[in-house]
């Protein structure tokens, strides 16, 4: 079976060093229906601030505009985990992955592979198995993200949204990827 993994962040900010509240991830085969392996974190804020991660304004009022519950889940500060145990933990987790998907490789792995270097650790995916959903969704007649009802703002709940997708749009193109 193809493995490939799905990442998603959600942030304090839109540039490569923006605060990450929390990271999703689930692995799947993009030729099928499983989804699997679950991986989340909610991390702390201050430790990446304290390390000159940045923080936008314009974000922070987006967030502001969320349901009161969205907002809740991403800034609680409930089981937050430092950026080291993440970063470690997401690097055994990417083990055995045939590609890594995000909604926007620019954005999300761009902001972990920016934390990899602060923390002065290599990044877990080599830059070629780095794959886009958004243009795959773009390709399509209808965009497969519409028909889906699902927690938005999440990072793990867009994980497994994104990756169904995936999975829906390849069968639709009548692809099968490795």
């Amino acid at each position: 079976m193809t493995i490939h993994a799905m990442i998603d962040l959600e942030t304090l900010g839109t540039r490569p060093d923006g605060v990450i509240l929390n990271i999703g991830g689930v692995k799947f085969d993009p030729n099928g229906d499983r989804i699997f392996d679950d991986f989340y974190y909610k991390l702390d804020v201050d430790e990446q601030t304290e390390r000159g991660r940045s923080i936008d304004p314009e974000k922070m009022e987006r967030w502001g505009k969320q349901e009161p519950a969205v907002v809740e889940a991403a800034f609680g500060l409930e089981d937050r985990a430092s950026v080291d145990t993440m970063l470690d933990h997401l690097k055994r987790w990417c083990v055995g992955a045939d590609a890594y998907w995000a909604q926007g490789p620019t954005f999300d792995m761009c902001m972990l592979e920016n934390l990899y270097l602060q923390y002065n650790k290599p990044d877990p995916w080599p830059f070629w198995k780095v794959r886009d959903s958004r243009t795959l969704f773009g390709i399509m007649p209808k965009d497969p993200r519409k028909e889906m009802k699902f927690g938005a703002h999440n990072a793990l709940e867009d994980c497994k949204a994104q990756a169904k997708c995936v999975q829906y749009s390849l069968r639709q193109l009548g692809l099968t990827i490795r």
